[in-house]
């Protein structure tokens, strides 16, 4: 038997690949970030990052994953004891929960169930109810589901009540539209590893004028994530200073893209995906599914740890599985970042195979066709 050469595809939602050109930028020497010269790349970084951003507000570079994002936008305009209003519908709203009662806020939630999502309807009635809530904390793709929320919508009902909105971007930003500024949104924050393109280790949040006003009454409860020192000092503390080449690099290349043509092209391969699951005889999972990822149902008599283990352990493609109560009953495949039409294919041929070897009879080659009709019709 013919032993074949192996390769790695990573289709997972983050860490994402990594073009050759943005690794090797991080190669370069490391110089002083207290200079002139990274004064200038430090700038021309957040200059790009503001423009992927859709922003003029304020925008901070962190060292940390997207959660320290997510803790700096919490302590900074709540205080303890004040109320917020979460939303929740998989793992990564419950972050948001979870942080909002380690800062000690009163918590009204605007939840359902793994695979759900909420509605500008169910945000503008828990407004209502909970007048004296200060800020809606919202996610726009929660990663954990594949769902898409329509933070425009929501975000009007938020802006009429004439509260503060933030938004967790880590994952659908870049691969869904996000107008910041368009949109009123007060914080948008997200992280380096997903449609950046780039490896782990930053953080990148937008702060709008209101949200530093209500920041500046804050007792803030973090020091190394306390929004003040950095309107004084954007790099208060040692910056990842080889991060931040990759990063001015990053925007570069995205914005020759161009935003648009970045999400069109996200979108392409989002439905070359599901339906090429479909016509797999899968299920999908979320019932608002965007172009981050496809979450799929586990099929019946099939272990779904077995399908991720095999395609990463004996194939070279690394998907995800389930996260929190969905563990063993679904996996994510992403098309986020830096991936292509055949990168969707490889990753779909190799789900067959696996399917296959579990037990689970499929078509050889009927996603590939299925998706590649698709990218042929939309001119890919």
């Amino acid at each position: 038997m013919a032993k074949m050469i192996r390769k790695n595809y990573l289709m997972a939602p983050g860490p994402t690949p990594v073009p050759i050109d943005i690794l090797l930028e991080g190669a370069k020497d490391t110089i002083h970030h207290r200079t002139p010269q990274f004064d200038r790349i430090f700038a021309e970084a957040v200059k790009g990052t503001k423009e992927v951003f859709r922003t003029e507000n304020e925008l901070f570079i962190l060292a940390s994953s997207g959660t320290g994002a997510m803790e700096m936008a919490l302590t900074n305009i709540v205080n303890p004891g004040e109320k917020v209003i979460v939303c929740t519908v998989g793992k990564f709203g419950e972050r948001w929960q979870e942080i909002a009662k380690a800062v000690g806020a009163e918590v009204a939630l605007v939840s359902g169930e793994y695979g759900d999502f909420y509605t500008p309807e169910m945000v503008e009635k828990a407004l209502k109810e909970n007048p004296d809530a200060v800020a809606v904390f919202t996610t726009l793709s929660e990663t954990s589901t594949g769902t898409v929320m329509d933070i425009e919508g929501i975000s009007k009902v938020v802006k009429a009540a004439g509260k503060l909105i933030a938004v967790d971007g880590i994952s659908g930003l870049v691969a869904e539209p996000c107008e910041t500024d368009k949109w009123g949104l007060d914080i948008v924050v997200t992280g380096s590893q997903k449609g950046f393109m780039l490896p782990p280790g930053l953080a990148f949040i937008s702060v709008s004028k209101a949200a530093i006003e209500k920041a500046q009454n804050t007792k803030t409860t973090s020091f190394y994530f306390n929004l003040k020192k950095y309107l004084k000092d954007p790099l208060p503390w040692t910056p990842a200073v080889n991060l931040i080449y990759q990063q001015r690099l990053a925007v570069e290349m995205l914005l020759k893209e161009g935003m648009e043509n970045i999400w069109a092209r996200h979108a392409v391969m989002g439905k070359a995906t599901r339906e090429a699951i479909k016509a797999m005889g899968l299920e999908l999972f979320s019932k608002r599914p965007g172009n981050v990822l496809t979450s799929v149902k586990v099929p019946e008599g099939v272990p779904g740890g077995k399908i991720v283990s095999i395609m990463r352990d004996e194939y070279g493609v690394t998907i995800a599985g389930g996260q929190g109560t969905m563990k063993g009953n679904i996996f994510r495949i992403a098309h986020l970042g830096y991936m292509s039409d055949y990168d969707v294919v490889i990753a779909l041929t190799a789900l067959e195979k696996v399917l296959r070897k579990l037990g689970r009879h499929v078509e050889y080659g009927i996603g590939a066709q299925v998706a590649m009709e698709i990218f042929e019709k939309e001119g890919v």
